[in-house]
Order: structure tokens, then C-alpha cells, then sequence
């Protein structure tokens, strides 16, 4: 059941929320599949209706940084410059978790991710909810796992029926899912690319962002379980295949009039239209990381529904604005 966002909605939501069943929340990076972050039967009900594994970690969202303390055992200094650079934004902080709290959703692990989500109707239902005592969301992406992240109200609705409770809160702004930052091991550790790069992070800390493949003796310590960082992953149901922008090129006029069932995703139209024959649907790329971040799942979803069975996708810029691109896309294709 999908609600037009209002002041009934959101109390309607915020009341399924703390009666343990799960609802469809909009944020400002994609459509999370929420449930009380400390009610372990609401939280497993996430891993049955996504098919995740349930000891993988789901990200808690928090109305403010005032509530991190709730589910945080400590803090270290250059997380706080984070949060309070970045939040609300698309940023997740793994952080030290409190002892016994919210271990369902951490996947069992000591540590806990959480993410202030700046969506002004997934803000409303935050405080909602806290008002009620529910201090914070457990929301991983509202789709089957390992599959496409949805990115409108009628992208989770198609993924998981029409039962679910879910807030209409428009189109995603980001498109794709938050940067997430290991802050357990004494210096910021990049787990997932996202819209908020590794130069924003270095400027707002004041620290040398380090890569998550760094090696366990100069942390200290292994990293974490994070949501989004297997290797396969964001997958539609039609192989994805990344290629240079020439080699998009020779493949189609090699095949000619026999290419079919084909999705081809790139910058620029790769030949005459008319050498395609009518098996290969074209979606333009955008130049900016940015707009191609928002557009990414949405094409992947809507390729997909047109029943083509390979997308060949332009490989982006190896640049640091589109770490988080290229990022989803190679594990798309994984």
C-alpha cells in the first residue's frame, strides 16, 4: 500500500513501525525496507522478505546525532567532525556499538552502522517514531537481496508486493546508496564509495582516508561487516557486461540487425540507429557523476523490465567523483 506523503501517513507509518511490522521509507539515496532498530522480531523480518543473510549488518537511521549515544558506545573525534559535516546526509559511521543493544541489526558483530538520513519525510518519520520510543530505524534497501536498489515508491512495491506499508516520498535525489565509513579502528576507513567522496571526507576530518583492503596489521584489527560490499551485488536479472565506449562500438556493428534482447547504456548513441535492428534499446549516460548516479538503478530497473537479457553499460572515468558508480557497477557485473 503506497501513501501519498502527509501528516496521517507518516503517523500511520510511525505506528506500524513501533507494532513490530516493516515499511517502505524514502531517502535521499534510495528507498529503505525499515523495521525498530531494537525490536529483533521486527528486525528479522527484514532478512526474511529481503532473502538476507542474517548476519549481515543493517544500517540504523537516527533523526539526529543527538540519539547516536543510544546505540554507540563511543565516538571517536574525527567521526564527530563527520557528523557534523555530512549529517543529515548520505553518510553511514560504523561506530562501537553499545553492549546489548541492537545486535540483531549490527548482524551480531560489535559494531554498528548509522546513517542520519537528510530526506525531509524520512526526517519526519524519524522524530514521529522517537516520539513514540522508537529511537532509531534499521533500513537497508527495500529490494530482494543482492538485487537492484529502488529508487520510487513503486520500485519497492514491484520488488516486494503490495502488503508492504510504504511512504511515497518522490524520486531518490542520490540514486545511489550512502559512503560508509569504518570509524572502529582508529583512523577512517572507506568501506563503500558513495556521493560524499574520499576528498570531502579528508577536508571535513582532517584525516587520510584509508582503504578498506588495507592490511589487518597496520589497523590493528579486521574491518567490519558492511552492508553493500560483497562482491556481487546491485544486480539486475540481465547480465551486466562494462565496457570501453569503442568497444560498445565494434560489438553492435558486428552483430548488425542480429543483435536483440540487448540494453546498451552509454554516453554516446554507438552507431546509426538503423544498423541496431530492433532488438537493442539505447539510454543515454550522463556526462556528471552525479546525474549518472541518479539515473543508474532506475536504467538498470527499467532495461530489466523491458526483458533484455545483457546490458552493456559504458565503463565510467576512473576519477574520484565517480568512485561510487563505478563502484556499483562493477559489482552489478560481478
Amino acid at each position: 500500500m503506497i501513501l501519498n506523503a502527509s501528516d496521517a501517513a507518516v503517523a500511520q507509518a510511525a505506528q506500524a513501525l513501533r507494532d513490530g511490522h516493516l515499511v517502505g521509507l524514502p531517502t535521499e539515496t534510495v528507498y529503505g525496507l525499515a523495521a525498530n532498530a531494537t525490536d529483533g522480531d521486527a528486525v528479522a523480518k527484514i532478512f526474511v522478505a529481503k532473502g538476507r543473510p542474517a548476519d549481515h549488518p543493517l544500517i540504523v537511521h537516527v533523526a539526529s546525532a543527538d540519539q547516536v549515544p543510544l546505540f554507540a558506545g563511543q565516538v571517536p573525534e574525527f567521526a564527530q567532525r563527520l557528523m557534523q559535516a555530512f549529517w543529515p546526509g548520505p553518510l553511514t559511521l560504523i561506530l562501537p556499538r553499545r553492549s546489548g543493544v541492537a545486535s540483531a541489526s549490527a548482524g551480531g558483530q560489535d559494531s554498528i552502522g548509522l546513517r542520519c538520513p537528510s530526506h525531509p519525510l524520512a526526517q519526519q518519520l524519524l522524530r514521529a517514531c522517537a516520539a513514540m520510543g522508537v529511537d532509531g530505524l534499521s533500513a537497508p534497501s527495500a529490494n530482494r537481496f543482492g538485487r537492484v536498489s529502488p529508487t520510487t515508491a513503486a520500485h519497492v512495491q514491484s520488488e516486494l508486493g503490495p502488503d508492504l506499508l510504504i511512504l511515497d516520498g518522490g524520486e531518490c535525489d542520490v540514486g545511489i546508496e550512502s559512503t560508509i565509513i569504518d570509524c572502529t579502528r582508529g583512523e577512517p576507513v572507506l568501506l563503500r564509495p558513495g556521493h560524499i567522496t574520499r576528498a570531502h571526507i579528508e577536508a571535513a576530518c582532517g584525516r587520510a582516508v584509508l582503504d578498506k583492503d588495507t592490511p589487518q596489521e597496520v589497523l590493528g584489527q579486521s574491518a567490519p561487516r558492511a552492508s553493500g560490499t560483497l562482491e556481487s551485488h546491485y544486480a539486475p536479472r540481465a547480465k551486466v557486461r562494462l565496457m570501453i565506449a569503442a568497444d560498445i562500438a565494434h560489438k553492435l556493428q558486428a552483430l548488425g540487425p542480429h543483435a536483440n534482447n540487448l540494453g546498451v547504456w552509454s554516453t554516446e548513441r554507438p552507431m546509426d540507429e538503423q544498423g541496431w535492428g530492433a532488438g537493442v534499446l539505447w539510454r543515454q549516460q550522463a556526462a556528471t557523476a552525479e546525474q549518472a548516479a541518479h539515473d543508474l538503478f532506475s536504467v538498470l530497473r527499467d532495461l530489466d523490465a523491458r526483458g533484455v537479457t545483457q546490458i552493456w553499460v559504458q565503463l565510467p572515468p576512473d576519477t574520484p567523483e565517480w568512485e561510487g558508480v563505478r563502484d556499483r557497477l562493477q559489482r552489478a557485473a560481478a
